[in-house]
């Protein structure tokens, strides 16, 4: 079935429409919501409600843009939403602004696995802005809307995450490297 067809379904509200719309897109979107979500069940949450909301407003997308791209944007903004309401989880300090930090990353010795690992712990308001910036695009002015926070501490979490993610991959090197001898 064409996506135009499969929209126009969902519109109708046809089960079997929507379950593939679902398995079309949920694994992409999944892993979209666990990269803003604290943990595994939290991002399964997250697509839950991800799904009941296209499934809601699919009438809404006026085919400008791509279909996945607007999938996306309602996945990261009902994650976000997630953390504007869950008051004290996403709590919001301005750091000043700090040196901003490259990470050097293009080394053999650094797989996927570890990476990934180490941006999920980061605390949640450095991972998100991290995530948003780097892995997603948006501006900071972009982030400080979406999370309701000043471009400056936009700029101070991502600066703030990348010097947490730089002194564990020294650690994890120096492990190595020690490991190696």
């Amino acid at each position: 079935m064409s996506l135009d067809r499969l929209i126009k379904n969902c519109i109708k509200q046809d089960a079997q429409a929507q379950g593939q719309l679902y398995k079309q897109y949920a694994s992409k979107l999944f892993s979209l919501c666990l990269k803003y979500s604290k943990n595994y069940v939290e991002a399964e949450d997250n697509l839950h409600d991800t799904f009941i909301t296209v499934f809601s407003k699919i009438g809404q997308y006026n085919n400008k843009g791509s279909f996945e791209g607007w999938l996306k944007r309602i996945a990261i903004n009902t994650t976000l939403q997630r953390y504007r309401e869950d008051v004290g989880v996403y709590d919001i300090v301005n750091e000043g602004n700090i040196e901003d930090v490259s990470v050097d990353i293009n080394d053999e010795d650094l797989n996927i696995d570890f990476l990934l690992k180490i941006v999920q712990e980061l605390p949640d308001r450095y991972r998100l802005v991290f995530n948003l910036y780097v892995l997603d695009g948006y501006s900071h002015v972009e982030i400080s809307e979406l999370i309701n926070i000043s471009t400056g501490t936009s700029k101070s979490n991502l600066a703030r995450a990348r010097l947490i993610l730089k002194d564990k991959i020294e650690d994890y090197r120096a492990n190595f490297n020690s490991q190696s001898l």
